[in-house]
């Protein structure tokens, strides 16, 4: 049996003080004014106020649900379901290691295990210097470059573990760090003012360009017709040699291969049907 806990209820979230709260509001109407629908506005208002705070806060939620004309509830539901958003504070920087199958077995449980005693964290803990937040993450989407890295959803590709623990020290230690692709390394909170909808006021974070590698887009330049389909040869007909002529039979087997249903002349026992 579990123990009731009884007493108070939570009081209401406080606001923001004033300054912030007009602040904020003024950049809440300008998200605002780009949907149809306000409520269509709630995703990137979470952005905002994680950019005032680090994580989304009662007090975020609070505001958020005034400017939509929504309950706190309805909010809630959504912060939590989305892992971007963080429910408790973080760090300067979110390092996410890639633990899902490719990047995993290249590297990224080392990785991620070593991480863990390098820094003394855990999963989705913070430094005690509030540098950074480590985390595991199902897929960063960079399976050609795998083990992947990613600090703040910049890429950091072909890790290994040595390389890994340097990022980790120089983030750390205030060192300039470069991702591999992709705009220069900004802190979480304005990470999250961009992710918010604004602009990008750093020189030539915009132009910076990054793209996934040649074999994620090798179905995009076949699209555009760049370039001649492929062959796909299985492996039980890797060897045949190209002038074999196609089956006269057709089967209803997916195999190369003939088998007795298709062609009585090559005979391999009796078939029958499932379950006899």
């Amino acid at each position: 049996m579990t123990d009731v806990q009884l007493g108070m209820p939570q009081l209401p979230a406080p606001d923001y003080p004033a300054e912030v709260r007009a602040r904020l509001e003024a950049d809440a109407r300008e998200v605002i004014a780009r949907y149809p629908d306000s409520r269509s506005a709630l995703l990137p208002l979470l952005h905002l106020v994680q950019s005032e705070e680090g994580h989304v806060t009662r007090t975020g939620v609070r505001f958020c649900a005034e400017m939509l004309d929504l309950t706190t509830a309805e909010v809630t539901a959504v912060a939590t379901f989305y892992t971007m958003y963080r429910r408790k504070p973080s760090g300067d920087y979110q390092v996410g290691v890639c633990t899902n199958t490719l990047c995993a077995v290249m590297g990224g449980d080392a990785i991620f295990e070593e991480l863990q005693r390098h820094l003394e964290v855990g999963n989705g803990e913070t430094t005690e210097d509030g540098k950074v937040t480590l985390e595991h993450i199902e897929c960063n989407a960079a399976c050609d470059f795998a083990p992947v890295v990613m600090v703040n959803w910049e890429f950091f590709d072909n890790q290994t573990v040595e390389s890994a623990k340097r990022l980790v020290d120089d983030l750390r230690a205030g060192r300039t760090v470069e991702p591999t692709r992709g705009a220069p390394l900004c802190t979480y909170k304005e990470t999250a003012r961009i992710l918010a909808g604004f602009p990008d006021p750093r020189p030539g974070a915009v132009e910076a360009g990054g793209s996934a590698g040649p074999a994620s887009l090798v179905g995009l330049r076949l699209a555009k017709g760049e370039g001649a389909p492929g062959r796909v040869v299985s492996p039980r007909s890797a060897g045949a040699p190209p002038e074999e002529p196609p089956a006269t039979h057709p089967s209803s087997h997916d195999a190369p291969q003939r088998t007795s249903a298709s062609d009585p002349h090559h005979p391999s026992g009796p078939v029958t049907e499932e379950g006899e």
